[in-house]
């Protein structure tokens, strides 16, 4: 069920319910034992192989379906979750859906190319088109809609991770979900910790804080794509614009809207030792599967973090598990 603030959007149910959020007592012993660490599995989702991005579809496909749209175009690299997912909402919609994908990772080899995510958008039937080298692919995308536009159809386009304001209110509502399971629990989490791409999943979160009346710095996102300034400022818009969404008068402080770097590698989707070394670590302490882009890069910047004191002993952690494990099977040469 919708938080009232929620309830006057249109929305899809493409998730089974709130998804749950697990203690990791084996990792914790591995790490000393000094902090609690929590996982809210939002990549345990039933539809297409599950993610983070389904939060945001029920939202934008309900918009499009809303405005009469008769195909859905988005955007991403090749190894898109976002783009996998919109292709088995969409099927489940009986909506044609076009993926306009770019080659924003200089990787050339044929897992990359063939494997994970791309598998599936084959299986799944959706249009594929490869952006021109040098065009990026929401201009291709843009340039796309616009001809079906002209032509009579009624395309819906959206773009990287589907990350606008409406998409972002399924990480509001993700917000909400989490307070409620914290009441459930008795207590309050220390830290909120998750990786950040195209910012939509931090600034719904931070949205839902705002409206709350939480501090965002209890939000920590590690960005595994902008540059630090640029993501902040990003958040900072989107979180704006979702209040705005929602005609909320909620403040917050665009200054305490927390994003690290250090756990960025060289290159979005490029991989790096802290990276694999997290990955192994929760797979082997939890049998838990991390992805390589996303997750197992934002659990190497908690585990930095830790290693560092960054939390008092007995803090509780709560790790945003985004899902993503198909594309660990585009990276298979970096794991022995």
């Amino acid at each position: 069920m919708s938080h009232p603030l929620l309830a006057a959007f249109p929305r899809l149910a493409l998730l089974e319910g709130p998804t749950p959020i697990q203690r990791l007592t084996r990792l914790e012993a591995a790490l000393g034992g000094q902090v609690e660490i929590h996982v809210k599995r939002d990549d345990l989702m039933g539809l297409g192989g599950g993610g983070n991005k389904l939060r945001k579809l029920e939202f934008l496909l309900a918009d499009a379906q809303a405005m009469g749209a008769d195909r859905f175009i988005t955007v991403g690299g090749l190894q898109s979750n976002h783009a996998r997912l919109s292709a088995a909402a969409c099927n489940r919609l009986g909506l044609p859906v076009t993926l306009v994908l770019g080659r924003n990772v200089p990787r050339g080899d044929a897992a990359y190319q063939r494997n994970g995510n791309m598998l599936l958008d084959r299986i799944l039937g959706a249009e594929l088109v490869i952006a021109p080298e040098g065009v990026e692919a929401i201009a291709h995308a843009t340039a796309l809609a616009e001809r079906l536009t002209a032509a009579g159809q009624k395309p819906y386009l959206v773009g990287s991770g589907g990350s606008s304001p409406v998409g972002c209110l399924g990480y509001a509502d993700c917000a909400f979900e989490i307070a409620a399971q914290e009441q459930a629990l008795g207590f309050a989490f220390d830290q909120l910790l998750l990786p950040c791409g195209s910012t939509g999943t931090q600034a719904g979160l931070t949205a839902g804080w705002a409206a709350l009346g939480r501090d965002p710095r209890t939000i920590r996102a590690y960005t595994v794509l902008h540059p630090v300034e640029q993501a902040v400022a990003l958040v900072a818009e989107k979180t704006a614009a979702t209040l705005a969404l929602l005609d909320l008068a909620a403040r917050f402080d665009p200054a305490a809207i927390d994003v690290q770097f250090h756990a960025r590698g060289p290159a979005y989707g490029m991989p790096m030792p802290a990276m694999v070394e997290a990955l192994e670590l929760v797979a082997r302490t939890e049998g838990l599967l991390l992805d390589p882009v996303y997750s197992g890069k934002a659990f190497a910047g908690l585990l930095a973090d830790l290693r560092a004191g960054r939390w008092r002993p007995g803090s509780r952690l709560l790790f945003l598990m985004t899902g993503g494990a198909p594309g660990l099977f585009a990276y298979e040469g970096e794991f022995a």
